[in-house]
């Protein structure tokens, strides 16, 4: 099939690269030039494992080409995928303008039969929407699809080569059967294709998000509670988890939920609910307690410095919002260094990916460490924000020789508190 892939942000660039490597022609669009010019010379712009391999591959193969001009993308693809940004308003609601001039576009520009299909998440209405935009610009006839993405970062290549689902939202039989020939081959593990309204659609990721994000966030509640009350988490989610109506997985306690999805779409339904008259009471509490839970070990830092963080050396492992990413969106580890900085700490930072991107965020604020072990030295405290899987089993012989005193603060409670205390490091977890 000819694809056209406008946007190549994580979603856009992913989608296109995987259905590139089933063997259709895609073109991906972007405005940004310089990127443009950059993915024709063969960079992939983001960091997201094994992703580069298929890049090449399918560049090489001349089943992947990059463009600035949305009228070529137009004349080759028969099937036009939106990975449009959908970011948070001052109102917690999805911004849609990136939406609508590039369909607004559309409208003007096609000439044949197009399935218009939107890989963004956004709220229930865009369907109907585009609809009716393009409808006003053109005669020609066109459907539109809602496909929802589901990857997740770090793992998004495996995701869209073997989807657990795939969800196809539309009223147009054609354009059903079109989605369904295109994603057959992903699906040989007989894994389902959930073909549904428009509305529903676009429900069922928001619904989705929302719901891993109460997940995690009521096991932080659950952690917080435990530290109240002397009990160990890790035990309470252990036995939780052996219960096949909870499942294991969203059960681990630590500094919050970030990235690109969570934040935004919890708030996006949010509002939403409040624009058809709907309070998600569930949604408010979520939202609220992971605002505090990204800065939940801040208080014990100060406690323990006595209240005096200034000139303070904290070396802080991790800065991407998940491992395998260098994405910091809603990261909590920017929310704890914003409190450091306030308090006039000197932060010496160490991620294995993401150091480019908090570099353009702060600049000569913070110092950043070649590797984990030199930004521990002279350090007064360590502090954990992302587990990285290189985090996990440290040589802490030599991060007590490197420091001041042996202070670790784990967010993402990485290590045995017991043989923390054998090491005779001082050592804060969450809940246990």
């Amino acid at each position: 099939m000819h694809i056209a892939v406008v946007g190549t942000g994580y979603v856009g660039l992913v989608t296109g690269t995987c259905l590139a490597e089933m063997g259709n022609s895609v073109i991906c669009i972007d405005n940004d030039e310089d990127k443009v010019n950059r993915m024709k010379s063969g960079e992939v712009p983001i960091y997201e494992p094994h992703l580069n391999i298929l890049f090449e591959r399918n560049i090489k193969a001349k089943r992947l080409r990059f463009t600035t001009s949305l009228e070529e993308a137009l004349d080759f693809g028969n099937i036009v995928f939106l990975a449009l940004p959908t970011p948070e308003k001052k109102d917690g609601s999805a911004d849609l303008s990136y939406i609508t001039k590039v369909v607004q576009d559309i409208g003007d520009l096609i000439e044949d039969y197009k399935v218009i299909v939107n890989k963004s998440t956004v709220p229930v209405g865009t369907a109907k929407l585009v609809k009716e935009i393009i409808s006003k610009r053109t005669s020609v006839d066109f459907d539109v699809v809602s496909n929802p993405e589901f990857l997740r970062e770090g793992v998004a290549v495996d995701d869209f080569l073997r989807p657990e689902r795939v969800v196809i939202g539309s009223s147009s039989q054609k354009a059903i059967e079109i989605m369904k020939r295109l994603f057959k081959p992903y699906l040989r593990n007989n894994n389902p294709i959930f073909v549904m309204d428009e509305a529903s659609a676009e429900i069922t990721k928001y619904a989705s998000n929302s719901f891993l994000a109460t997940k995690i966030t009521f096991m932080n509640e659950i952690a917080n509670f435990c530290e109240r009350v002397g009990a160990n988490v890790d035990m309470v989610r252990t036995a939780m988890g052996a219960d096949q109506r909870i499942g294991k997985q969203f059960l681990y306690p630590g500094i919050g939920y970030g990235g690109a999805c969570f934040p935004k779409d919890l708030k996006a339904l949010h509002k939403l609910g409040k624009d058809y008259g709907y309070n998600f009471a569930v949604l408010d509490a979520v939202i609220k307690v992971n605002e505090k839970q990204k800065v939940i070990l801040f208080p014990s830092m100060e406690s323990y410095f006595k209240n005096d963080l200034k000139a303070k050396k904290i070396a802080v492992w991790g800065l991407s919002f998940k491992p395998e990413t260098d994405d910091i969106r809603e990261a909590p580890s920017l929310y704890m260094i914003d409190e450091l900085l306030k308090k006039g700490s000197k932060i010496n930072a160490f991620d294995p990916e993401a150091i480019p991107n908090v570099r353009r965020k702060y600049g000569n604020k913070l110092q950043y460490g070649k590797d984990m072990y030199d930004v521990v030295e002279g350090a007064d405290a360590l502090l954990i924000c992302t587990e990285w899987a290189i985090f996990r089993n440290p040589n802490f012989e030599r991060i007590k020789s490197l420091m001041n005193v042996a202070v670790i603060f784990d967010g993402r409670n990485l290590f045995d508190t017991i043989e923390m205390k054998e090491l005779g490091i001082y050592y804060q977890s969450i809940g246990r």
